[in-house]
């Protein structure tokens, strides 16, 4: 995700009444950023995963769930959104924003270091955003992804490559110096999982997505 980009502001140089106005710029101006992106990403991902009335879809590390609900709107009432995340509190969070947008057809799932917890061939797709990179053991979640993906179903991958040299163990992509991972590191664990035609797409300044595919069942 993009930063919102900061306003420098000297000390003494506002009144209180105007650094009020200023935090509250700031504020409404990462806001609207997030917003922003959080709107592309979801018309990048309907493209990319064909998401469409219906479509039961996962999501894998929902942080506070904006995706989630969006896409679940996407999918209506017929489709489902497996909503996975680790940290208790964001699912918390996840489930205020289902209940606050009114929402039936949401599922929220206890993640887990190294598997998705989904059912076996239970998605039509799967994504997430910014979440690859921490994957300490790539190749044991992946299979459980490429498992809870239907044969002919989607997965995307967002993140962001490193500022520099990728980090030697998967590991260590979160460490500060290393921080991201190269989208053709993602391409290469998801084809050694099972996925195929899997191809990235630059999307911001260090940012990616990568879609492949489980093949079809034979």
């Amino acid at each position: 995700m993009s930063p919102a980009r900061a306003v420098f502001v000297k000390s003494g140089m506002l009144r209180p009444g105007r650094a009020l106005v200023a935090t509250l710029l700031v504020t409404q101006l990462a806001f609207a950023q997030s917003a922003e992106t959080n709107a592309a990403d979801t018309k990048r991902l309907i493209a990319a995963l064909h998401i469409h009335q219906d479509s039961i879809v996962g999501e894998i590390g929902a942080g506070s769930g904006e995706l989630t609900v969006a896409l679940a709107r996407e999918v209506g009432p017929g489709g489902r959104i497996y909503s996975n995340e680790l940290n208790a509190d964001r699912r918390v969070e996840i489930a205020r924003a289902v209940e606050s947008a009114g929402l039936a057809n949401v599922t929220i799932v206890e993640g887990a270091p190294a598997s998705a917890n989904l059912s076996a061939e239970c998605c039509d797709a799967i994504f997430m955003r910014n979440v690859y990179h921490h994957f300490a053991d790539p190749a044991a979640m992946n299979a459980t992804l490429f498992r809870a993906t239907k044969p002919g179903g989607y997965i995307a991958v967002i993140d962001f490559a490193p500022p520099g040299a990728e980090a030697a163990e998967p590991a260590g992509r979160s460490a500060e110096k290393f921080h991201g991972v190269a989208p053709e590191s993602v391409i290469r664990e998801l084809k050694n999982a099972g996925f195929e035609d899997a191809a990235s797409e630059e999307i911001v300044r260090r940012g990616f997505i990568v879609v492949a595919r489980r093949p079809d069942a034979r």
